[in-house]
């Protein structure tokens, strides 16, 4: 049964000395707004964090497949509803049939034995990528990108079919994430004594320059939005809520890399409406909470999260319910 309640959450992480989401477009340079300066980690980033946890933790569980993983090719899970689902085998082939006698009507001016079937197999194909697949049914997907492929039925008949399962929108969205400073990001040298190739080494080399970008300190907030009435299409459950809020607690243990020094989960707030719709804006929810600067001068840098003091109005608004997570 999918959630029956709409959702709202902040979440705080930080990082001391590493690279939380390097910019391609700058040299893998820390992301940040060029007007406040402030450090920016993208949706797509913590998005791959809960897949990579999910995918760790859930691995082998029914529903629990991940779509968007490391080296995968979207069109061939896509095309698995068409050979593992008996539904999505049986709806082709009525839909074969039905395009077959369509033409025979057109032949003959007949409309004996022309049956349309209720639904799409692509709307089946979809209904089966959001039951195996958490992070469909969670973030949504594009499925709409297979191309026509010519096959043969066992007629003899010759046909193209697009295996495709269309574009779900998903109950879980998150917005880019903003350092609640301003951010210095620091440009280190760094060698290492091994040379890459015999070539480099017999031009004299020992060593090896590299560069790397750090961000001494920073702490990082983000807003995410659960929609019950999207969580209704795709099928996203209680138990699927839980392994979200169990990834953003834990996703940053299990993520560790030279490149991304310390990082770590720090504040999860939930406001849980008491209906699907809900009766308060987001905005204000997000509003009511606070981030103060309570150690260190005005301007200069934080060091650690024990210079940040965050508040909540829990009992501002009527139908919320407020719970720390974290």
């Amino acid at each position: 049964m999918s959630i029956q309640n709409r959702y709202e959450f902040v979440y705080f992480f930080d990082v001391t000395n590493g690279n939380p989401n390097g910019d391609p477009d700058a040299g893998n340079m820390p992301r940040l707004d060029p007007e406040s300066s402030k450090g920016l980690v993208t949706d797509v980033c913590l998005k791959r964090k809960i897949r990579n946890f999910v995918d760790m933790t859930s691995s082998g569980q029914a529903g629990y497949e991940i779509f968007v993983r490391e080296n995968s090719v979207l069109n061939l899970q896509i095309e698995r509803a068409y050979t593992e689902s008996e539904e999505v085998i049986e709806n082709l082939k009525a839909w074969k049939e039905y395009e077959k006698n369509k033409k025979k009507k057109n032949k003959n001016n007949s409309e004996e034995g022309i049956s349309k079937p209720k639904r799409h197999y692509e709307d089946i194909a979809q209904d089966w990528m959001c039951e195996n697949f958490f992070d469909v049914r969670t973030f949504g997907a594009v499925m709409s990108t297979g191309k026509e492929k010519e096959e043969t039925d066992s007629d003899g008949e010759k046909s193209k079919i697009a295996k495709r399962a269309g574009q779900v929108r998903g109950p879980v969205q998150l917005a880019f994430a903003q350092s609640i400073d301003p951010i210095v990001p620091l440009e280190l040298s760094i060698t290492r004594v091994a040379v890459t190739s015999e070539a480099e080494k017999e031009e004299g080399k020992d060593t090896m320059m590299g560069r790397k970008y750090i961000v001494p300190y920073a702490l990082y907030r983000v807003h995410g939005f659960i929609s019950a009435n999207l969580a209704a299409k795709t099928g996203f459950s209680e138990e699927d809520l839980q392994k979200l809020w169990q990834a953003l607690q834990l996703m940053f243990e299990h993520d560790r890399s030279a490149a991304r020094g310390e990082m770590a989960a720090r504040k999860l707030i939930v406001f849980k409406h008491d209906s699907a719709l809900g009766s308060v804006p987001a905005h204000k929810l997000f509003d009511s909470v606070k981030v103060e600067r309570i150690n260190g001068e005005s301007g200069t840098p934080a060091t650690g999260f024990a210079d940040y003091q965050i508040s909540i109005e829990k009992d501002k608004f009527n139908g919320i319910t407020v719970e720390e997570l974290l």
